[in-house]
């Protein structure tokens, strides 16, 4: 079985430098042989996490809903863009903004009643489960927006509101802050309405298959307090303030809130 490590959450082009460095030095600060480079992160949610996942990274929704028993986590990161927090509890988090065009006469959530809105996929925490809690407490019989869109992507959603075939969409904090460091230019046609509820960040993970010896290194060597200098360089250079231990009970927050837009009568987000 040939190991696996992919890092599909954040994946610009232009981050594929930083990527595979930051899996070169947590490589080395685990000790670990292979795999010695990064697969190619498809857009598409996996049907499963295949077991010789060694090293991934996974939006918290679909872990909950989809993953259950598939994986480990490893540990959730902080990053040090705008939206992203640190709970009280010491679980980072991270939000997504409302996003409207520079141009748009939207300026508060009211405003975008009867429009469209485009979700990157109906698993995202980010562009879906986190935009139906900020909606649900506004719907009427059900209903607030006239269309939803699927784009495949949050950079496609961002694209679809700039060039106006949406009218809104919620993007992850942590993508929007790597957008408007790479591509300026897009998040100069965009404007941000507000932030949503915060959520426990996308955490760092292993498959369920891993050895416990193999994880536990992993673990170590991400959420040292003083981690191995190549290490810490490749976090500064993806943003990462610091990586904390794992809480998979923070990731019950995600499950509550979609309750709690069903309690609102809101469970489908339209």
């Amino acid at each position: 079985m040939t190991a696996l490590a992919a890092l599909p959450m954040y994946a610009l082009p232009e981050m594929a430098t930083a990527n595979a460095a930051l899996w070169t030095a947590l490589r080395a600060a685990a000790a670990i042989d292979e795999p010695a480079d990064l697969s190619p992160s498809p857009l598409a949610l996996p049907g499963t996490i295949a077991p010789e996942t060694v090293f991934s990274q996974m939006c918290g929704y679909p872990l909950r809903k989809i993953y259950q028993g598939q994986y480990r986590l490893l540990g959730t990161p902080l990053y040090d863009l705008p939206g992203c927090r640190l709970r009280p509890d010491g679980v980072p988090t991270h939000c997504s903004f409302l996003i409207a065009r520079a141009d748009s006469p939207v300026f508060v959530l009211e405003h975008l009643r009867g429009k469209s809105f485009v979700m990157n996929g109906p698993d995202s925490n980010s562009g879906m489960n986190l935009a139906r809690r900020l909606v649900a407490p506004f719907a009427r019989d059900g209903r607030f927006f006239g269309e939803v869109l699927t784009s495949g992507s949050h950079l496609r959603s961002m694209e679809m509101v700039a060039d106006g075939l949406a009218d809104a969409a919620t993007i992850d904090c942590v993508t929007y802050g790597f957008v408007a460091h790479y591509r300026p230019e897009l998040t100069a046609r965009l404007r941000v309405i507000c932030e949503t509820p915060a959520s426990p960040a996308i955490p760092f993970i292993t498959a369920s298959a891993t050895p416990l010896a193999l994880a536990a290194r992993l673990t170590r060597a991400l959420t040292a307090p003083l981690p191995a200098p190549s290490l810490a360089l490749a976090f500064e250079a993806l943003s990462i303030r610091r990586v904390a231990p794992p809480r998979p009970d923070a990731y019950d927050a995600v499950l509550a809130m979609e309750d709690e837009a069903a309690a609102l009568g809101y469970a489908t987000l339209r």
